[in-house]
């Protein structure tokens, strides 16, 4: 398990001779998703149109990008522009016995995925999840009064017609070895980033992109509901358990509020257990909300969550504002 967990890291991110020798499967992936885009575009595949105008957030590279917070923030967005919205994700290792599903705040982790929860829960807008993502759109727009519609990732699912697309890419570790999967990180040619609508990073930004930063001031206790300010926090010797696409990440934002980390890094969506807690102090265990939705049912005292917030410069909501009133209207 330890390897598949630091696999991408060592490989995708650094000159490990491994990427080498898998590149061929990384020519195969490449090549399978370029058949897979031509026969959409062709229409030897035909695309879902859904009866609202539908905004695609997703990225170019396999894990964690940052893609949630920025969902979240769309939400808030064009709801304070009078629209409705609504939220289409996959439902990543959700294991519902049929789908598409409609996500409420108390749903299973177990059924519909965790990040889809932590959207229902902050974005309180409806959320529908499915591995086809037409259908979690028509589901959503016959059970709900949706306007427009937000999907979580979708730049690599043709069969969703989209009014504008908008990638996040990591501003650090960028495109990594830029190897295919499984070689490398990427899951579509960089040149992809060319035909989106927008591009924000989850860190540094290059010309053309906008810069999302996370803010992060307080701490939620998983059982008890308690509300703490991360500056007035003790002691600052933490536990830190993240299982998401890039944990350094959460590890490097609690150093930067002063906290001495002892890191536990564990697979993107791991499934957790009791067991996953236990050390051999009294410490406080920090962990990230992606991973506290899926501790609803465990013990937990002594354990918080750090809710994350996206901010977004306000030329980035004028240049949205703009890219997506043409769309619309062309």
């Amino acid at each position: 398990m330890k390897f598949f967990e630091e696999f991408p890291q060592r490989v995708w991110y650094s000159r490990h001779p491994i990427a080498a020798a898998l590149a061929p499967l990384g020519w195969a992936y490449r090549a399978a998703g370029a058949a897979r885009k031509a026969a959409y575009r062709s229409g030897l595949l035909t695309t879902y149109n859904a009866d609202a105008p539908v905004v695609v957030v997703g990225n170019i590279t396999s894990g964690g990008t940052g893609k949630t917070p920025l969902v979240i923030w769309l939400v808030d967005h064009f709801r304070s522009l009078g629209y409705s919205p609504g939220v289409v994700a996959r439902g990543y290792r959700g294991r519902a016995k049929s789908w598409p599903q409609q996500v409420r705040p108390d749903s299973d982790s177990s059924v519909v995925g965790d990040e889809a929860i932590v959207i229902a829960r902050r974005a309180r807008c409806p959320v529908a999840v499915g591995p086809r993502r037409g259908e979690a759109v028509d589901a959503l727009l016959r059970y709900s009064k949706c306007d427009i519609v937000i999907s979580d990732d979708g730049l690599q699912h043709y069969a969703l017609e989209r009014t504008c697309e908008i990638a996040v890419i990591d501003g650090v570790r960028r495109m990594g070895n830029g190897r295919f999967l499984p070689a490398g990180p990427l899951r579509a040619p960089v040149s992809r980033l060319d035909s989106v609508d927008l591009v924000v990073t989850n860190g540094i930004a290059l010309r053309g992109e906008f810069e999302m930063k996370y803010v992060a001031d307080h701490a939620c206790g998983i059982n008890n509901g308690e509300v703490q300010e991360l500056s007035k926090f003790a002691p600052k010797e933490v536990h830190a358990v993240a299982g998401i696409g890039h944990p350094e990440r959460f590890f490097s934002m609690l150093r930067g509020k002063g906290f001495r980390v002892i890191p536990h890094p564990l697979r993107d969506h791991a499934r957790l257990h009791q067991s996953d807690f236990i050390f051999d102090d009294e410490l406080p265990i920090m962990m990230t909300e992606k991973d506290a939705i899926k501790c609803g049912h465990l013990d937990m005292p002594g354990c918080w969550y750090i809710p994350i917030t996206a901010e977004l410069p306000n030329v980035f909501k004028r240049r949205l504002s703009s890219v997506f009133s043409e769309a619309s209207n062309g």
